[in-house]
């Protein structure tokens, strides 16, 4: 079993490699190689339920810190946090379904949490038409949170797509786009990104142009509920890797989709699928949508050229208790708490996150390749090989 410590910044095992150079002052250096970590986080929904929780009745301001409170150490442990961000930020009346605008406050806590990037494509992404779309797009870079996939104008998206991540001497291209936006026009000259293959091969080409060491496809996609991916999910994929994407991450179908890494038969690369994480926060109580999956690459470089080494995932889970006559959300990651039943405010909660426990292992266990889950063993978290 590979060990992962929250409390300590390494990962998985390290090969040394030892130089013996012939000179009268003999001696041997000892490199390792370098490695970075990507972490990929899946739907931030904001239904009604949530925003009541995060508002204080008295100043009628909004706080969602502690909905991240249990997660944030997996969050910050990685070097790189990547979320799916699906609502607008439009300003009041603020509202979940079916058209989203939540308070800004929401992106403030996922960056005081850890997440670095989001995506904001989807297909809630013009619920609040043109005006909602430039407001998302103006408030994150007023917080100060890097995103992709809508932009203000051509010009935007021709400087601002890929979005180039620069990190330990690694260059990370991000490509978002979405199949659709619920019917709703998007209005010039905003831009959303719409999943179009010819498109997305020309931003493949900008970012091997950019000479980035490792693309990243962030797609919504797939047909939601179904934990089992659709034909033009597995081509589209298949076509995706054949032109160069390391990884596809995908987002929307709010329930966990297979995850699978293998080695390209021409680069002789690993590139890894992930058809979707599910839910990360929301107030979908059904089965299989209370929660999803985080899910943890490692980039090794080897020589001059960064690869995709391991990758792993979490299982996370939202709680709802009552608390003081309101609801409250946190996202819990499962393996922590799942022999914890007296955390938990009720015994029918603790057995519904057993059953999504159950029903994920299940799926993941059969149908993943060369991806496992990471399990806390009570110190740290570690990669059940």
């Amino acid at each position: 079993m590979n060990r992962i410590s929250l409390k300590f910044k390494t990962v998985f095992s390290l090969f040394l490699c030892i130089s013996v150079f012939p000179s009268a002052r003999s001696q041997d250096i000892q490199t390792s190689p370098k490695k970075i970590s990507l972490l990929f986080i899946g739907d931030i929904m904001g239904h009604d339920e949530q925003i009541w929780s995060a508002e204080n009745r008295e100043t009628h301001t909004f706080n969602y810190d502690e909905v991240f409170k249990y997660i944030k150490p997996v969050i910050s442990e990685a070097d790189i946090a990547i979320a799916n961000f699906e609502v607008t930020l439009s300003g009041p009346p603020y509202m979940g379904y079916p058209q989203f605008s939540s308070p800004a406050d929401l992106a403030s806590a996922c960056k005081n949490a850890g997440i670095d990037y989001l995506v904001t494509a989807n297909n809630h992404t013009a619920d609040r038409g043109k005006k909602g779309i430039i407001s998302t797009i103006t408030k994150l870079d007023s917080i100060g949170i890097p995103h992709t996939g809508t932009f203000l104008n051509a010009s935007a998206r021709d400087s601002l797509s890929p979005l180039m991540i620069y990190k330990n001497g690694t260059s990370v291209a991000l490509i978002n786009y979405t199949f659709s936006t619920n019917g709703l026009p998007v209005p010039e000259p905003v831009i959303v990104n719409m999943l179009d293959k010819e498109s997305i091969t020309k931003d493949v080409e900008k970012a091997k142009n950019k000479k980035a060491d490792i693309i990243i496809l962030f797609l919504h996609w797939g047909t939601e509920y179904d934990t089992i991916p659709s034909r033009d999910q597995t081509d589209m994929a298949r076509y995706f890797r054949s032109i160069g994407v390391n990884l596809v991450i995908g987002s929307h179908p709010h329930v966990i989709q297979k995850m699978i890494m293998n080695r390209d038969s021409t680069t002789k690369e690993n590139k890894l699928v992930v058809y979707s994480l599910g839910n990360f926060i929301s107030n979908q109580r059904k089965p299989k949508t209370d929660g999803g999956s985080v899910v943890r690459v490692e980039l090794t470089k080897d020589g001059d050229k960064y690869g995709v080494s391991n990758a792993g995932y979490y299982l996370t889970w939202v709680y709802t208790p009552i608390v003081n006559y309101r609801k409250k959300f946190f996202i819990l990651p499962c393996s922590e708490f799942e022999d914890k039943p007296d955390f938990f405010d009720k015994p029918e909660a603790f057995s519904l996150m057993k059953k999504f426990i159950s029903d994920s292992r299940k799926l993941l266990n059969e149908q993943n390749v060369n991806v496992k889950e990471f399990i806390f063993n009570g110190e740290a978290w570690v990669l059940n090989n």
